[in-house]
């Protein structure tokens, strides 16, 4: 069967499907992470000025995915709220969803993009989707702190063209 890749598309985070996607990822993060280091933003942290979020669909217009880019100089953003859906994940949604991320930074004339992750195993599979895009462990960064149970990263991303 071919893979049909998603459409991804600006969208509002408070939108019912988004919110139940939302819910889950914060419940997860919350089961696997201790409360200090949760760093999720919540649907009205993703529907702010300087947070641009994204969804992926499938051509039935069936919700796959989600991710924000958040700004955080003129040159350099953060990758927040990358989430799959459960019955979407293995299908490739996380990578169109970050190489989509991608060229957003790019076209912004980022510099570099940040993000940060749990150290868990439950986080490892979002971590080699990381790695294999050129994301390299960085020191925190912004308000982050030192923390066991969070993995900071940064890419340099060439300019657009």
């Amino acid at each position: 069967m071919r893979r049909v890749p998603p459409t991804i598309a600006l969208d509002d985070p408070r939108r019912a499907d988004v919110l139940a996607l939302l819910e889950e990822h914060l419940a997860d993060m919350y089961a696997t992470s201790p409360a200090e280091s949760v760093h999720a933003l919540d649907p009205s942290a993703l529907a702010v000025p300087g947070v641009t979020f994204w969804t992926a669909r499938d051509d039935a217009g069936l919700l796959l995915g989600c991710v924000a880019l958040k700004e955080l100089a003129p040159d350099d953003g953060e990758l927040k709220s990358m989430r799959t859906a459960a019955a979407a994940r293995g299908r490739g949604v996380g990578g169109a969803l970050l190489a989509h991320v991608l060229g957003q930074a790019r076209g912004r004339g980022y510099r570099t993009l940040h993000l940060e992750t749990g150290t868990q195993d439950f986080f490892a599979p979002a971590r080699r989707l990381y790695a294999r895009a050129g994301f390299a462990p960085c020191p925190p960064f912004g308000a982050y702190v030192e923390d066991p149970n969070s993995a900071f990263y940064r890419l340099e991303l060439a300019p657009a063209g």
